[in-house]
């Protein structure tokens, strides 16, 4: 799939001003950011790009006297794949029981009593750099889903799908609307040994329909428009007291999608937060 790379000019810069507008993009479906010291960059489908609804929700920015203004050019697949392919990424360790490594670390991963999670990000969101990656495995590692069957909506690369399975899932399927994250997240989980318990399907969550049976556990780590109205399909495909684990939005966002999942039937169990990204973990009410 195709994606545009969008370079983001804000005066005066600061990291907060940058994770202000990285919120308000990714109200506009962008689905990932680099942010560095000069500036940030965000990755969006191209056929999800909507350029007068990103100018709409940069000028509703709350910052007095920031200036924000933003370039789009098409991102190469051969070079973006390459980029990942050279330089990997360092380890990441996840509540000090998982480590989610590339191919060029797994000794450094290697550890006794240490679930490891080797992930090849071939233009997938989802390494474990990221603060909603890391929360949401560490919900996972405290809901224990040995024996429970999982669905993975957002897929990705595939890694909570796969960090489910290595703890002792007996099963999961995951979507995702970017064919080179199911291709990516199928990859994945042929590498870590999981794929005879693992599906990865091309499609949005209209795709609940086909899927059939329910599900203990339900991931979402997408951005929040998205969540507020996936939400019911998500729930439909739950049994009762499973739990859905939601992340990719702000801490700001909590009211609206809280409100949201208690209309549901939903009840929250558990919120974390680092860095204003949220981690909210809901429970179904028994019917």
């Amino acid at each position: 799939m195709k994606y545009f790379i969008v370079k983001f000019s804000i005066t005066p810069y600061s990291t907060d001003a940058a994770d202000i507008v990285a919120a308000l993009a990714g109200e506009a479906g962008f689905e990932t950011f680099e942010q560095t010291e000069e500036g940030l960059t965000g990755y969006v489908q191209q056929a999800l790009f909507d350029d007068a609804l990103l100018r709409q929700t940069l000028d509703s920015c709350p910052l007095p006297g920031v200036e924000i203004a933003y370039t789009v050019a098409e991102a190469d697949d051969r070079d973006w794949n390459e980029q990942w392919e050279q330089e990997g990424f360092e380890p990441i360790v996840v509540a000090e029981k998982l480590v989610i490594h590339d191919g060029r670390h797994g000794e450094v991963a290697a550890m006794d009593g240490v679930t490891t999670i080797e992930i090849d990000a071939r233009q997938a969101f989802g390494t474990g750099n990221h603060e909603t990656t890391r929360m949401v495995c560490a919900a996972l590692m405290e809901l224990d889903p040995a024996g429970k069957r999982l669905l993975d909506c957002g897929t990705g690369t595939g890694i909570l799908a796969i960090t489910a399975l290595k703890l002792g899932a007996r099963e999961a399927v995951g979507y995702d609307i970017d064919e080179w994250s199911v291709d990516n997240a199928r990859h994945n989980a042929v590498i870590n040994g999981v794929d005879d318990h693992f599906s990865s399907l091309l499609g949005d969550a209209s795709i609940l329909r086909q899927i059939p049976g329910t599900f203990d556990l339900v991931t979402a780590n997408i951005n929040r428009n998205i969540l507020l109205e996936d939400m019911p399909a998500f729930v439909s495909k739950m049994v009762p007291a499973a739990a859905l684990v939601l992340s990719g939005f702000y801490l700001a966002d909590v009211p609206s999608l809280a409100t949201r999942a208690t209309s549901l039937g939903l009840t929250l169990l558990q919120q974390h937060t680092d860095n204003e990204w949220t981690c909210l973990v809901f429970v179904k009410n028994p019917q």
